[in-house]
């Protein structure tokens, strides 16, 4: 069995440098825009450092970039793997699990280009620091949509320190496990298992994980084509 997570360090880093050398963006230059050192910023390229997810955002909105163009050198990773990994399983797709390869569970089609099927195993994810994690729940041409599920470690938050973001877009979210602490403008909501939150992303916020627990979520943005979710 190839170990697909394997292949995933420095893939969010060296698809960050390659988009920052395409847009003639100096590793300096792209530190005092963001306001963070230079030396962070190559640490995060060479897959040293996982950024946090405001420190990604603010990334993506300097580099002009969608989430959906972030994960793509994950999905290419992922793919290399599967390549491997399709090397080592007999001609017969029907693994003696009762179920498809996934990979090859539908073939090509006139369709192929607008309908996304993503097995649970085979999620690109960007893992950044405190134990944030996105997993890209289905890709399509519109990158002004993210859909994602989101997870959060103990204490974790959406931006370093708790610094209160904004982007373009609507957020949308439901919490399928444990709590989030959801500061939107000077109002707060604790969020539980089974309620759902939408707002204006225009509007500072940030998330909190405050319980001992981790938390998961489904989330929806939609009208973000150049900033991630934070």
């Amino acid at each position: 069995m190839v170990d697909i997570r394997a292949f995933e360090l420095g893939d969010l880093g060296f698809r960050l440098k390659e988009i920052r050398q395409a847009a003639g963006l100096s590793l300096r230059e792209l530190a005092r825009q963001a306001g963070v050192s230079p030396s962070l910023v190559s640490q995060i390229e060479n897959g040293k450092s996982q950024p946090s997810v405001g420190t990604l955002y603010t990334f993506a909105r300097l580099l002009g970039v969608s989430v959906d163009e972030l994960f793509e050198a994950d999905e290419q990773a992922h793919e290399r793997a599967l390549a491997l990994e399709e090397q080592e399983q007999p001609d017969d797709e029907w693994h003696g699990t009762g179920r498809m390869n996934p990979v090859n569970a539908w073939h090509p089609s006139e369709y192929a280009n607008r309908v996304s099927v993503v097995h649970p195993s085979h999620r690109p994810q960007i893992t950044m620091a405190e134990g944030v994690v996105w997993e890209r729940l289905a890709a399509t041409p519109e990158h002004a949509v993210n859909f994602m599920k989101v997870t959060y470690a103990s204490g974790a938050t959406s931006s370093a320190g708790g610094e209160m973001v904004t982007h373009e877009g609507y957020e949308y979210a439901l919490v399928l496990k444990g709590e989030l602490v959801v500061t939107v403008g000077q109002e707060v909501f604790h969020l539980r298992e089974g309620e759902s939150f939408g707002f204006d992303c225009s509007i500072p916020h940030v998330h909190r994980n405050p319980g001992p627990g981790v938390f998961e979520g489904v989330w929806f943005v939609h009208g973000s084509s150049h900033h991630p979710p934070a």
